[in-house]
């Protein structure tokens, strides 16, 4: 009975204007696409839902649904707006049927009996169009990735392929505009992602660069966990911003070396750059200056760490004891004990004296933690 409507549905013109109206007028951004672009996969969708109910339904009769959804996705248009159309057009083509159903003398209990299995159908369809949707937003985001790291990765590392100013230029960066290269210590592709997307309004693009998280940015990253690692040059034109990176990537070296966490400027971080890049010297003047001192006597160690406390509290007794919680008398005894056995000189007051005892503490000390 119901042949003759289907077969008359299938050839109907009209029947699709009314389909593709209806999607539409429920979606602002269906519409705003071509209308022949809509009818397009409105005819194939209802010729594919016609055929469904002349034989069982399997994957190769959802292949045009999946189809609508991956292009809709290239298009921008969002699933809601997307399902919010086919379902649109899914309630005017049931509500056609019914009175042409009914017109042609076809019992009421014949035609729910079709709607229902129309119904599944159409949820079945909705299923793979979303599937088609996601798997093409997925693949979408991939290749924006790719092309993202690819243009950063011209920009920021020596020697990598040159990236065109159209590529530049696509990926959101403009050649008249200084960035801050920013470098976090994430490798951790999922907490890249998420970190990433809070960073969306530093006005600049991100990616994978030597396996961390790197970008260049208009603004400084303000919006980060103070847990995570993050080192951010000075304003740079592109042209520069290798550079920049170089900075980066130095100071973030040094900041992990000397135990920084959170968000740090890159020249800020310009000493701890500087002496992490020259762990055989550290190890040479530890053993230059510190040679007397054992790394398995346990009041040796404390020699050193005081020295060193006494350093970074800018030689002044009191602070020193303030942070060891001890009385300045035993800080006072301590250094003089030290200097006794190695002879290093802790107050003669050059800037390059002090740095020069302050390494050899600091390598001697990170020494003797490292497990034998």
């Amino acid at each position: 009975m119901l042949t003759p409507l289907l077969t008359a549905l299938a050839g109907d013109e009209g029947l699709l204007d009314e389909l593709v109206a209806a999607a539409r007028d429920a979606s602002p951004e269906v519409a705003r696409l071509p209308a022949e672009e809509s009818r397009r996969h409105v005819a194939l969708l209802l010729a594919a839902g016609l055929a469904a109910f002349r034989q069982p339904a399997d994957d190769a009769s959802f292949a045009e649904a999946e189809r609508l959804g991956a292009d809709r996705a290239a298009q921008g248009v969002p699933i809601a707006a997307l399902l919010g159309g086919v379902r649109a057009a899914r309630t005017r083509l049931l509500e056609i049927a019914v009175d042409r159903g009914r017109a042609a003398g076809i019992a009421d209990e014949v035609l729910l009996s079709a709607a229902l299995d129309f119904d599944r159908y159409v949820s079945a369809l909705e299923r793979h169009v979303v599937d088609g949707h996601h798997a093409a937003q997925r693949c979408l985001a991939r290749g924006r990735r790719d092309q993202r790291d690819a243009v950063l990765r011209a920009l920021l590392l020596a020697g990598a392929p040159p990236a065109s100013p159209d590529e530049v230029a696509a990926a959101g960066l403009r050649e008249h505009m200084a960035y801050r290269c920013v470098v976090f210590d994430v490798t951790d592709p999922g907490r890249a992602d998420a970190l990433e997307a809070r960073l969306a309004a530093c006005g600049g693009v991100f990616g994978t660069v030597e396996g961390r998280l790197a970008g260049l940015v208009v603004r400084e990253p303000s919006r980060v966990d103070p847990a995570v690692l993050v080192v951010a040059g000075p304003p740079l034109p592109l042209e520069r911003a290798a550079a920049g990176y170089r900075l980066c990537v130095a100071a973030l070296a040094g900041a992990a070396r000397f135990g920084r966490p959170g968000r740090h400027a890159a020249l800020d971080l310009a000493g701890e750059a500087a002496l992490t890049a020259q762990p055989e010297l550290a190890g040479l003047l530890a053993g230059a200056l510190l040679g007397a001192l054992d790394p398995a006597d346990a009041f040796h160690r404390e020699l050193a760490a005081t020295a060193l406390a006494y350093l970074d509290h800018g030689q002044r007794l009191d602070r020193t004891a303030a942070a060891l919680h001890v009385h300045p008398n035993t800080v006072r005894y301590r250094l003089r004990v030290l200097q006794e056995r190695t002879g290093l000189p802790l107050d003669d007051g050059t800037v390059l004296s002090t740095l020069r005892s302050w390494w050899a503490l600091r390598a001697w000390l990170d020494e003797c933690g490292k497990p034998t």
